[in-house]
């Protein structure tokens, strides 16, 4: 059984992401219904009230950011469990 994560709203993480994948991430989170602004410093923000959102901002920055190499040794991670 899943346990309950202990989310607090105050954390704020950055996270440098290259302009070329930021658009790309924020669509993305947009097609995920995920609040998230691109700022005119060319950040972007993202708006996280709760676990399952923090998996999913975490799942796209993943599907856009690791390389080929780790998103295979995370898959493979995923099969052993």
């Amino acid at each position: 059984m899943l346990q309950p994560c202990n989310f607090q709203a105050s954390d704020e993480h950055i996270v440098q992401i290259p302009v070329s994948a930021r658009w790309q991430i924020y669509h993305r989170l947009q097609e995920l219904m995920i609040k998230s602004w691109c700022l005119p410093d060319g950040s972007l923000r993202v708006q996280v009230n709760n676990c399952l959102t923090a998996i999913l901002v975490r799942s796209t920055v993943l599907q856009f950011m690791a390389s080929r190499q780790e998103l295979i040794d995370l898959l493979e991670r995923c099969w052993q469990l």
